[in-house]
C-alpha cells in the first residue's frame, strides 16, 4: 500500500468513448477520443469503518467518491442493492465472478480510520473486474477531520486518473460572484467554493459591485475588479487571509479583464480611456508597466498561451468583436475567428491544445472551442444568454454562466464537458456569475 499524507495530488476529464470490456484483452481503459456513448459501469462500495468513529466519515467519503465520478458523464455507479458480493474486509480477497455478473468493470474499494489525535486516514484499491486484477497500488491518504472532502476528492481523481489515462479534477475550487437582490439591483460579491459547489467562503462582502475575479497558477491569489472607488480598477486578493489591495495601474482611468501570465508575476489588464479601450501589462514586482495594444478600436480580455508565448483576445477592430493572437511583448496581431457573428472573452486551455470563448449569433449565445489557430470551431451550449468561460485544470471540461430570460431571470453556473455532452447545473444557493477554475490543490 503506497502512502500519501496530508492531501496532495492530481486532476482531468475529457471526450472519451469507453472500450467494450467483454472484448478487451488488456486492462480496463477509457480512451479520451470521442463523445461519451455509454457510461462504464462501476461499483464504489461503501469505505469500511476501521473504528467506531470512523463510521459517518466512512459513509460521507463513499459518497463524494461516487458522485464525482457519476459526474463526469463517463461513469455510472451500479446500485448496493445489485450486489452478489459484499465488501467486509478491505484486505480480504476480491470475488470476480460476483461483480462481473452484475457487469461491474471497475471496483472500488477503501476503508477509514479515525485515530485518537482526530486524524483521518482514508485508504483505497482500484480493481479490474475482467482481467481479474487490481488497477495500479493501493493509496493511503491523511488529514484532518476538516478536510474529509479533499480526501475523497483526491481518490476519485486517482480512480479517474487510473481509467482515463489522465489526471483528474475534482480537488480544485472555483472562485465566482454571489448575486442577490433583485435583477435591476442585485448585490455581488466574491465567493469561493469547492468544484462541485460545496464548502462555500465569502472573499469579500456587497458593499461594491466586483467581477471576473481570476486565479493565479498557484491558486493561492485572486485579481478582480471593484467598482469600489466609483468606477472600475483591479485588485488583488490573498485566498489565505481574505486582504486584498488594490492595484495601482492608472487611477485615472478605468482598469479591468485582468488575467495572470502563467509565471504568477505579470498581469495582462484592459485600460479604458476616452472611448479607446487597450491591453497593457503589468510586472507585479516592480509595477512597471507596457502597452501591448495600440489601435483605435477596444482590446480587451486578454489571455495567455500556458507558455506564456502568446496571448489570444477579443477586439472589434475588424468592425465586430473578434478573437485574435498576437506575441506576449505585443506587436503584429493574427485574426482567429471567421465564423458567423461576434467573439469574445477567449481562455487559453492549461492543455495549450483548445481556446474556449463566448459566441453570439442570430439571437442566441453559445460557449464553444476552437484550435489555437482558429480551426475546428465547436459550439457546445446554445441558451439566451451564456458566457465567460474557464477551464478545469485538465482542460477537459469548461464552466460558465447561464442567464436566464424575463424579469425574474437570474444567472447560475453550469459545466459541459468539450465533447458538448454532459451539461449540468451546479447546485448552488443563490445565483452566480464569473466563474473562475483554480489549478489542483497543492
Amino acid at each position: 500500500m503506497k502512502v500519501l499524507s496530508s492531501l496532495v495530488l492530481g486532476l482531468v476529464m475529457a471526450l472519451a468513448s469507453p472500450v467494450a470490456a467483454q472484448e478487451r484483452s488488456g486492462p480496463l481503459r477509457i480512451e479520451i477520443t470521442q463523445g461519451v456513448i455509454e457510461p462504464v459501469p462501476i461499483a464504489v462500495a461503501p469505505f469500511l469503518a476501521e473504528n467506531t468513529a470512523a463510521s459517518d466519515f466512512a459513509r460521507q467519503i463513499t459518497a463524494v467518491v461516487a458522485s464525482d465520478l457519476v459526474g463526469t458523464g463517463l461513469f455510472r455507479d451500479v446500485p448496493k442493492n445489485a450486489y452478489i458480493s459484499q465488501v467486509s474486509d478491505f484486505n480480504g480477497a476480491v470475488a470476480y465472478p460476483d461483480w462481473k455478473a452484475i457487469n461491474v468493470e471497475a471496483l472500488v474499494t477503501g476503508a477509514v480510520t479515525l485515530t485518537s489525535d482526530n486524524r483521518l486516514v482514508v485508504k483505497f484499491r482500484l480493481f479490474d473486474i475482467f482481467t481479474g486484477a487490481p488497477l495500479g497500488e493501493g493509496l493511503q491518504f491523511a488529514g484532518g477531520t476538516d478536510s474529509w472532502r479533499r480526501v475523497a476528492h483526491k481518490v476519485a481523481d486517482q480512480v479517474y486518473g487510473r481509467i482515463t489515462g489522465e489526471t483528474g479534477y475534482f480537488d480544485s475550487r472555483v472562485v465566482y460572484v454571489e448575486e442577490t437582490g433583485p435583477k435591476n439591483a442585485r448585490a455581488k460579491r466574491l465567493a469561493i467554493m469547492d468544484y462541485d459547489g460545496a464548502n462555500i467562503q465569502y472573499l469579500t462582502d456587497a458593499s461594491s459591485i466586483v467581477l471576473a475575479p481570476r486565479f493565479s497558477p498557484t491558486g493561492d491569489r485572486v485579481l478582480f475588479t471593484s467598482y469600489e472607488s466609483g468606477f472600475p480598477q483591479i485588485y488583488e486578493l490573498a485566498v489565505g487571509t481574505v486582504t486584498k489591495r488594490a492595484l495601482q495601474v492608472d487611477a485615472a482611468a478605468m482598469t479591468f479583464a485582468p488575467r495572470y501570465a502563467p509565471n504568477g508575476q505579470t498581469v495582462l489588464y484592459s485600460r479604458s480611456e476616452g472611448g479607446n479601450t487597450d491591453i497593457y501589462r503589468l510586472d507585479l514586482a516592480s509595477g512597471q508597466r507596457a502597452r501591448l495594444t495600440s489601435a483605435p478600436s477596444i482590446e480587451t480580455a486578454p489571455s495567455f498561451s500556458p507558455d506564456g508565448s502568446q496571448i489570444v483576445f477579443e477586439s472589434d477592430r475588424s468592425g465586430n468583436q473578434q478573437l485574435y493572437v498576437m506575441p506576449a511583448g505585443g506587436g503584429e496581431a493574427k485574426r482567429i475567428s471567421f465564423g458567423q457573428g461576434r467573439y469574445g472573452t477567449p481562455v487559453w486551455s492549461p492543455r495549450g491544445d483548445f481556446i474556449a470563448f463566448t459566441k453570439q449569433n442570430a439571437g442566441r449565445f453559445h460557449i464553444g472551442v476552437m484550435r489555437t489557430d482558429g480551426s475546428n470551431e465547436r459550439l457546445l451550449t446554445a441558451s439566451f444568454l451564456d458566457e465567460g468561460p474557464t477551464w478545469a485544470p485538465n482542460g477537459r471540461v469548461l464552466m460558465f454562466t447561464r442567464e436566464s430570460a424575463g424579469a425574474a431571470g437570474e444567472p447560475a453556473l453550469f459545466s459541459v464537458d468539450i465533447s458538448g455532452r454532459n451539461l449540468k447545473r451546479l447546485a448552488m444557493p443563490t445565483a452566480a456569475s464569473d466563474p473562475a477554475w483554480s489549478p489542483l490543490l497543492p
